[in-house]
C-alpha cells in the first residue's frame, strides 16, 4: 500500500474495529511478512494514545516443530506469561488485532491431523478465555496484509510487485476504503450499520428454520427458540463498538445443533492445515456429518481424521448468508484465504457456535449452540443462491434468490 493508504487502513481498523482509546493497550499478533502493517497499527495506536503496544510474531516453522516433535504434554500448553497475557484480553483497556496473510502453508501441510486436533482442542479448552468471550469482554479484530505467497497464489499471473499492489487495492476496496468511498472510514462504518439492520430484521421474522439450496447444496438447518441473527459487529461489555472480521458482508446465527439435515457441495476451495481442499462435499443427518467427499481422497482422509479428533466438529456451529452485493464475491475471484472467502459467499462451518446469537445466557443449557474446540468455515453459495426461512406458522420467507437478498 502507499503511505497514506496503510496509514487509513491501520486507522479504520484502531478507530473503526477495536474502539480504540487514550491509554489502552494493544496487542498484535501476527507473521513477519506482516510487519509492515505492525508498525502502521502501532503508529495509529500510540496516535490514539496507546499506553503501549506489544507485537507477537507468530512461526510456521515454531508451530511444525511443537506438532511433529514435541511430547504429548507439550501440545497445546501455555506458558506462565501466555496464560497472564490472555486474563488479560479481559480487561476493558486491552485490545487484540490478529493478522492473516498466508505464508510458508508448506510446513504444515504434512503434519498428522490427530496431533493438530490436539493441539488446538487443548488451546481452546481453557475456560477462562471461553468466559470472556461469552461475556462480550474480548475487543478484538482479524484483519488480512497481502504477503509474497497469498498474492502469488491469487493472482498467477502477475509479477510479484504488481499481485501485492492489485490484493492491497482490494483489500481497501472491500474495506470500504477506495477512492470513491467515503473519506475516513465513514464508508466502513456506514456498510457495518447496514448489514446490523438486516441482522435485525432476521431475527424479527422470528424463523423456526432456514432452508438452503444452491447448486449441489439442500440443506434444513433448525433455528432455536431465543435465537438471532448477527452481522455488523457488536458492542462490547463495555458499549464500545466493536467489528471481530474486517472486511465482513455477512448475517450469520448458529442452527440447533443436532437438527441439520441433507447435503452439501462446497462452492469455493478452503485453505486449512496448509493444504487447498477443493471439491468439497457431504451429507448431514440428525446433526451429524455422515459423509465427506473432496477432490483429493487424501485432502478428505486428512479433514475427516482432524474432525473425528475434536468432539461435536461433525456438527454445524454456524450458517451465514452473503449475497451478491458482496463486493469481495463481486471480483469473482478465489482468495484461498478464510476471511475473504467466507465473506464472498454464503457459508457454514463446522464446530463451535456463538453464545451471542442467543438472546439468553448460554451456560449447561446450550439453546442448541454447539460446543466444539474447533471452527472451520466452509463456502456453499454461488449466485444462483437461494435461502428461505420458515416461520412457526410454516409460512416460508424468501431470505435470498439468484443469489440476492429479497427484503
Amino acid at each position: 500500500m502507499k503511505p497514506d493508504e496503510l496509514r487509513r487502513y491501520a486507522e479504520m481498523i484502531v478507530k473503526g474495529c477495536i474502539a480504540f482509546r487514550r491509554g489502552d493497550t494493544l496487542l498484535q499478533r501476527v507473521n513477519i511478512a506482516h510487519r509492515e502493517l505492525a508498525v502502521a497499527l502501532a503508529e495509529a495506536a500510540y496516535r490514539r494514545g496507546a499506553a503501549a503496544v506489544d507485537v507477537e510474531y507468530d512461526d510456521a516453522r515454531v508451530y511444525a516443530a511443537r506438532i511433529r516433535h514435541g511430547s504429548k504434554a507439550a501440545l497445546g500448553t501455555r506458558t506462565s506469561w501466555q496464560r497472564e497475557q490472555m486474563r488479560a484480553l479481559g480487561n476493558e483497556d486491552v485490545a487484540i488485532v490478529q493478522v492473516m496473510g498466508e505464508t510458508e502453508l508448506h510446513v504444515l501441510a504434512d503434519l498428522p491431523p490427530e496431533r493438530v486436533a490436539e493441539d488446538s482442542k487443548r488451546l481452546a479448552a481453557g475456560p477462562e478465555m471461553a468466559r470472556i468471550r461469552r461475556e462480550g469482554r474480548l475487543r478484538g479484530t482479524i484483519c488480512a496484509w497481502p504477503t509474497d505467497e497469498w498474492a502469488a497464489r491469487v493472482y498467477p499471473g502477475l509479477t510479484l510487485e504488481q499481485a501485492k499492489r492489485k490484493l492491497a487495492r482490494e483489500l481497501l476496496w472491500f474495506c470500504r476504503l477506495g477512492p470513491k468511498d467515503p473519506p475516513g472510514h465513514q464508508g466502513w462504518t456506514q456498510h457495518l450499520a447496514e448489514l446490523r439492520r438486516r441482522a435485525t430484521r432476521l431475527t424479527k421474522l422470528d424463523l423456526k428454520e432456514v432452508h438452503v439450496h444452491d447448486r449441489g447444496t439442500d440443506l434444513r438447518l433448525k433455528i432455536a427458540p431465543h435465537s438471532m441473527w448477527r452481522g455488523g459487529g457488536e458492542r462490547d461489555h463495555w458499549g464500545r463498538q466493536v467489528a471481530m472480521n474486517v472486511p465482513t458482508e455477512e448475517c450469520f446465527i448458529s442452527p440447533d445443533a443436532g437438527a441439520t439435515e441433507g447435503t452439501f457441495r462446497c462452492s469455493r476451495p478452503r485453505s486449512f492445515g496448509g493444504r487447498v481442499i477443493e471439491e468439497l462435499s457431504g451429507e448431514f443427518r440428525g446433526g451429524r456429518l455422515v459423509r465427506l467427499k473432496a477432490k483429493r481422497d487424501s485432502d478428505r482422509d486428512w479433514l475427516a481424521r482432524y474432525l473425528a479428533a475434536i468432539p461435536n466438529a461433525d456438527r454445524l456451529g454456524e450458517i451465514a448468508l452473503v449475497d451478491a452485493s458482496s463486493r469481495i464475491g463481486q471480483t469473482g475471484l478465489i482468495y484461498y484465504n478464510g476471511l475473504l472467502d467466507e465473506n464472498a459467499a454464503a457459508h457454514m462451518a463446522f464446530g463451535s457456535g456463538f453464545a451471542k446469537t442467543r438472546t439468553v445466557p448460554i451456560g449447561q443449557k446450550r439453546y442448541g449452540v454447539n460446543r466444539a474446540k474447533t471452527h472451520i468455515d466452509v463456502m456453499i453459495g454461488t449466485d444462483a443462491l437461494n435461502a428461505d426461512g420458515v416461520t412457526p406458522s410454516g409460512r416460508r420467507v424468501p431470505l435470498v434468490s439468484d443469489g440476492a437478498w429479497r427484503f
